[in-house]
């Protein structure tokens, strides 16, 4: 069974804008915007939504730039996870009930403190490249089995 999620980085080299997540599923790491797609919603409206309710923030450019499939050990549900690269923010961003808003320089992003696989991932998305990836997922959210690939379209 798959559950289709977003997740927007906003990089503006040589800066990214990540959000503490403040409850809920990845309470206490640092990650990009993202969620749940509702009925009738495309996955880049998702994706421009979930910025504007987590962060307060519009984006101009939005681009496509992986899924990511998740799987937990003992889950049988796959979060197949639309990557998106955004930039050209209008606003400034604002901490909501679920994200606080921070930007990074990008040789100081806090890996220790976000998921394990962003490291795996992250660069490609910075050096505008295109990927595809699943990460299977253990106890303590320890990586157990892993594969990444660039591609040349999703």
């Amino acid at each position: 069974m798959k559950k289709i999620l977003t997740l927007c980085i906003i990089y503006e080299h040589p800066r990214v804008l990540l959000g503490m997540k403040k409850r809920g599923f990845g309470q206490g790491k640092w990650n990009g915007f993202g969620g749940k797609i509702k009925e009738g919603e495309t996955i880049e409206a998702a994706a421009k939504r979930e910025l504007q309710e987590e962060a307060g923030i519009e984006v101009k450019t939005l681009a496509e730039a992986g899924i990511l499939d998740f799987e937990f050990e003992g889950n049988p549900e796959i979060l197949e996870v639309h990557v998106f690269k955004g930039q050209d923010i209008m606003g400034e961003p604002l901490e909501s009930e679920e994200m606080e808003p921070k930007w990074f320089h990008i040789d100081e992003i806090p890996f220790e403190d976000m998921w394990p696989d962003d490291k795996h991932w992250l660069p490609l998305l910075f050096g505008g490249k295109k990927f595809r990836g699943r990460f299977l997922f253990g106890e303590e959210d320890s990586i157990l089995d892993m594969a990444l690939q660039e591609v040349k379209e999703l």
